[in-house]
């Protein structure tokens, strides 16, 4: 499996630690410490853990992460668009 992990950064551009993109050949997660919060997969469906809004930073970066604000994020999951799930793995 191919794997690339970076470190996000933050709107001033420095890097963030415990925030992670992480790049496989099932698409792209977003990983908050040792918890996986999203994935994207290579088809442009998103998959959330039940973990997604866990903290203020978790939200911050869920956020940069998805292109698009908590209230956004809600809609899509009220209308189906975004799954939710008890655990995301690689």
């Amino acid at each position: 499996m191919q794997l690339s992990i970076e470190n996000m950064t933050s709107y001033d551009g420095n890097t963030v630690p415990n925030q992670f993109i992480v790049n496989t050949k099932k698409g792209t997660y977003f990983q908050s410490y040792s918890t996986i919060i999203a994935h994207v997969s290579n088809s442009g469906q998103v998959t959330l853990s039940n973990k997604y809004k866990t903290s203020n930073t978790t939200g911050k970066y869920r956020s940069i992460f998805l292109d698009e604000d908590l209230t956004t994020t809600e809609k899509k999951i009220k209308s189906g668009e975004y799954q939710i799930v008890s655990k995301i793995q690689y």
